[in-house]
């Protein structure tokens, strides 16, 4: 259900774009030069730019809607609110909403639903490594005593 807004929203931007140029250009219009510093191949128009955005919403709420790579899907999403949020005016409600969305993208990000995080996993597998490392010390060293007294017993034969 988080994601249906950015799939809807994408699509009409993608359609429709103009309706949301004016909006974002004041953004776009500090954007350009860094882009332009970054790589002259990148685009500036703000059409493009507000189609960019808008494909991507599209495909990371996609990603999230179906399970597939939520985490980081959840983290392009709310980076994209964050611009969208800061150009979309003095309107109360619609900033409230972005926040609302934002609280749960976030959570979405850091979600692993009920798995282990990485630090967990991580943390358990360096302790299983060590010891594993400690129970072949332990055996080597059982075994060169029991390899040195067969040769200490081995001498002590006659023949």
């Amino acid at each position: 259900m988080l994601a249906s807004i950015f799939v809807v929203d994408g699509i009409r931007t993608l359609t429709r774009p103009e309706s949301r140029v004016q909006a974002v250009r004041p953004l776009t219009d500090r954007v350009t030069p860094l882009l332009e510093r970054t790589d002259p191949r990148l685009p500036t128009d703000p059409v493009t730019l507000v189609r960019v955005k808008a494909a991507a919403d599209v495909l990371a709420g996609l990603a999230l809607a179906t399970g597939r790579f939520t985490r980081p899907a959840a983290a392009v999403l709310a980076a994209g609110l964050i611009p969208h949020t800061a150009t979309g005016g003095r309107d109360r409600d619609q900033m409230l909403r972005n926040l609302g969305l934002l609280g749960g993208l976030l959570l979405a990000a850091v979600d692993t639903e009920g798995r282990p995080g990485i630090r967990y996993r991580t943390t358990h597998a360096v302790d299983r490594s060590q010891r594993s490392v400690r129970r072949a010390l332990r055996t080597a060293r059982r075994e060169a005593k029991i390899a040195a007294a067969s040769a200490v017993a081995a001498r002590r034969l006659p023949g």
